[in-house]
Parts: C-alpha cells; sequence; structure tokens
C-alpha cells in the first residue's frame, strides 16, 4: 500500500503535467501584483537566477508541508538574507502566495478544495515561520 500524496505535492506534480515553465508565469504575477520587486532583479542573467530561486523555494514549500526534513529552513535563511538586501518581510511572505496564485491559475479545474485547503493551511504556517525568524544579529 502506498502513502497518500501530500496535497502539495500533488499540486506540483499536476502542474508538471502540464509541462509549462512556472518561473516566468510566476515572476511576470509578481512583478504585475508589486511592480517594487522588478528592480530588485538585474537584467543580465536574471532568468537562470529566477529559476534557481524558485526552484529552491519550491523544494523548501515541499519540505515544509511534507516530511520536514531540514530543506524548510532555507526559508528562515533567506529571510535573514533578504533583511539584508532591505527586503521587507512582508513582501519576502509574498512570494509564496505568488507562487500559490500561479498554481491555482496553471491548475484550473484542477484545484480541488483539498489542494486548496492545504495551500491555505501551509501559507499560513509560511507567514507564521517568516514573522517569527530572528532578525540578523548585526556586527
Amino acid at each position: 500500500m502506498t502513502a497518500p500524496v501530500n496535497p502539495i505535492q500533488h499540486s506540483f506534480e499536476l502542474a508538471a503535467e502540464r509541462g509549462e515553465d512556472l518561473t516566468p508565469l510566476v515572476y511576470d504575477r509578481l512583478f504585475r501584483e508589486h511592480p517594487e520587486t522588478q528592480a530588485m532583479f538585474r537584467s543580465d542573467g536574471s532568468e537562470l537566477v529566477r529559476g534557481s530561486m524558485l526552484a529552491q523555494t519550491i523544494e523548501a514549500m515541499l519540505d515544509f508541508a511534507g516530511e520536514r526534513s531540514g530543506r524548510f529552513r532555507m526559508i528562515e535563511c533567506e529571510v535573514q538574507s533578504h533583511d539584508g538586501y532591505g527586503t521587507s518581510r512582508e513582501l519576502f511572505g509574498k512570494f509564496f502566495g505568488v507562487i500559490a496564485a500561479t498554481m491555482r491559475e496553471v491548475l484550473g479545474n484542477d484545484w480541488s478544495p483539498e489542494i486548496d485547503a492545504a495551500w491555505r493551511k501551509l501559507l499560513g504556517e509560511i507567514d507564521r515561520l517568516v514573522a517569527s525568524s530572528q532578525p540578523q544579529i548585526e556586527a
């Protein structure tokens, strides 16, 4: 007997079946909803940075929604890193909501109530994690 698939993982599997690259969809939405973020990315090589950043974020989200084997700690590390860049924690946290909204759009009718509930729970937990992360200690 196989273990049931986590709804967050299942949503990413459904998105992968569609074969669409999430990176431009996520960043187009991010820049549309939060235009101030576009200036935070350099123009040269930005596509590679965005793709890498999104892949790492998805890995951390999947771990946070699943086993919590440690990869989710990247979220806390990046909160502090982005503090150093001058990115507000509120704006940092909105990136996860942008991913969720993009996933909902990509999945369309396959976005089930179970998937929706799992994403809402995950986003709430991430919001709490971001808010409770300790600020960097300044030397």
